[in-house]
């Protein structure tokens, strides 16, 4: 049987990872079911304060004895535009109206302090630690491997892998054009991080020495296989895993999931300021020529139409994540989709 250095190293028995997913759908259970089922839960940890971080891996802890991982988000330079923050709240207004909600207020503070949130990962000392939107950078990375975790970023195109690689990270993700939200794309322009996974893997695993995860479009056995084909020493897994049984999204979600075409996913900076892959709805057309403020102003601002939109059943108004390969997810126990992918991968390849 040929070795896998990256699973061996984690512990699990299946190279099938639970991309990491944010808002609804960041939850313990999920987390748990993926790595009892042994592949390897990872918590979308972004928009979580510190002390929720330290509760829900505890939660995760109580759930399930095995190997699981933290995803956050690289801090990102932005400037408070003013006149573009007031007037993207101006424009949410009549969505508000609809859902009787009162106007957009520009809040405070638009995002979580990265410092306390990487403090509180460090102080649960987890499994593995992996990153999105930029470069977590050497120090950071030697202090979380000095505790014994695996450190793994993101890269939407050659030269962000190779900088990472120089970073110490210990694995890479390569993100297809195809995977659903967040593009984790750090250098260059838009399109630049939008080579397609199945191009982009083999030129990661050609430009690196440290293993690379497939994600983007990999939704059934054979994806994975192909992955692996492509010399990826895991998958990572996110849209399929929406409809699982433990995943906590709004129903609204799952019927715009499940009655979803490969075609009807778009790239989007409507909802949050950043590029996204999801299902285009009215709120994506309505406001795809508006005027952005910088990432996390619009994520900020429309929280709370988001979760409006999620009680009422409105999924005009809600950020559908999703990648394209939409129409293979299909409801089940999350346990049975880890299986069910597992069996794309061969042991003796």
């Amino acid at each position: 049987m040929m070795k896998n250095p990256l699973i061996d190293r984690l512990g699990i028995r299946h190279p099938v990872m639970l991309a990491p997913m944010g808002g609804e759908a960041a939850c313990a259970e999920l987390v748990a079911a993926v790595s009892e089922a042994g592949g390897l839960g990872i918590l979308g940890a972004a928009y979580m304060a510190p002390t929720r971080i330290t509760e829900v891996i505890a939660q995760i802890r109580s759930l399930t004895s095995q190997p699981f991982g933290v995803n956050l988000f690289c801090p990102q330079r932005w400037q408070p535009e003013e006149a573009l923050t007031q007037g993207y709240a101006q424009r949410l207004a009549r969505f508000h109206a609809e859902l009787g909600l009162p106007p957009a207020q520009v809040p405070e503070r638009f995002e979580e302090s990265f410092d306390a949130q990487f403090d509180a990962v460090m102080a649960a000392r987890v499994p593995l630690f992996s990153y999105t939107f930029g470069d977590l950078g050497l120090e950071r990375t030697r202090a979380l491997q000095a505790q014994g975790a695996v450190v793994v970023g993101t890269a939407t195109q050659v030269r962000e892998a190779v900088q990472l690689q120089a970073s110490g990270a210990d694995a890479v993700v390569a993100q297809g054009a195809e995977a659903g939200a967040h593009r984790g794309s750090f250098l260059g322009e838009r399109d630049e991080g939008l080579v397609g996974t199945i191009a982009l893997v083999p030129q990661v695993v050609d430009a690196v020495q440290i293993p690379v995860i497939a994600a983007g479009g990999i939704a059934d056995a054979r994806g994975v296989r192909a992955a692996q084909v492509l010399g990826a020493s895991a998958v990572a897994v996110g849209t399929a895993f929406l409809l699982a049984d433990e995943c906590p999204i709004a129903p609204a979600y799952r019927d715009a999931l499940r009655s979803a075409h490969e075609s009807d996913t778009v790239l989007t900076r409507a909802f949050s300021g950043r590029w996204a892959r999801g299902i285009a709805n009215r709120f994506t057309r309505d406001m795809a020529a508006a005027p952005l403020p910088p990432f996390p102003i619009p994520n900020a601002l429309t929280r709370p139409l988001r979760q409006a939109a999620a009680r009422s059943g409105q999924a005009q108004f809600m950020s559908l994540w999703a990648g394209q390969a939409v129409t293979l997810a299909r409801p089940m126990p999350a346990a049975q989709l880890v299986a069910a992918l597992a069996q794309g991968w061969q042991p003796d390849a």
